[in-house]
């Protein structure tokens, strides 16, 4: 039975905004600064202690995986900042026009041993999402002018951008999260 995407225990969905500001756009890699030194110290090793739990412990325990919820939706909120998907500088805590979701694993259902490997199953999306993101550098670079122009994101551009970032969503879930056994499908969406 094929499972759609949207039953994935990882979702992300962006609001397409209206309008942009254009000067907010111009000058986006200057305000980023601060959001992205942020991010760095904070995304430091979130893997190790999740794999470690399930592999000794077979536990996911809930304060962790709020954490890692947290940090999701903040990482997603900067990418959708720096995509210039959203003119809204990116909270530390609040959801904004960015709605990520991550369904709470059952450490018992999940497999003890597969964490360890996850991230090696995880290459052949790595290879796929590399070309994909790739190709995003050069839809920001076109969706940057035409904002700046018109004030407008071209919308097959925004859906493009919008479902790489569900794909790599759902390969983080599975790969780095580790809140699912469940291989990521191949495909945007």
């Amino acid at each position: 039975m094929q499972r759609d995407a949207d039953d994935y225990p990882a979702r992300l969905d962006i609001e397409y905004p209206q309008s942009l500001d254009r000067i907010s756009t111009l000058l986006r890699p200057l305000f980023a600064i601060p959001i992205l030194i942020l991010m760095n110290f904070m995304s430091q090793a979130i893997v190790i202690p999740v794999l470690l739990m399930l592999v000794f412990r077979q536990k996911y325990p809930r304060w962790w995986f709020d954490f890692n919820l947290e940090l999701a939706r903040l990482s997603n909120r900067v990418n959708a900042y720096l995509n210039l998907m959203t003119d809204q500088y990116p909270s530390t805590d609040e959801e904004q026009s960015v709605r990520l979701d991550l369904d709470y694993p059952d450490a018992a259902q999940l497999s003890r041993w597969l964490p360890l490997v996850k991230w090696l199953l995880a290459v052949p999306h790595y290879i796929v999402l590399g070309f994909l993101v790739f190709l995003q550098f050069f839809a920001v670079l076109i969706a940057w002018f035409a904002i700046v122009f018109t004030g407008a994101y071209p919308r097959p551009l925004f859906t493009y951008m919008l479902n790489v970032e569900r794909w790599l969503l759902r390969v983080e879930a599975y790969a780095f999260l580790l809140i699912t056994d469940r291989y990521p499908p191949f495909r945007l969406g």
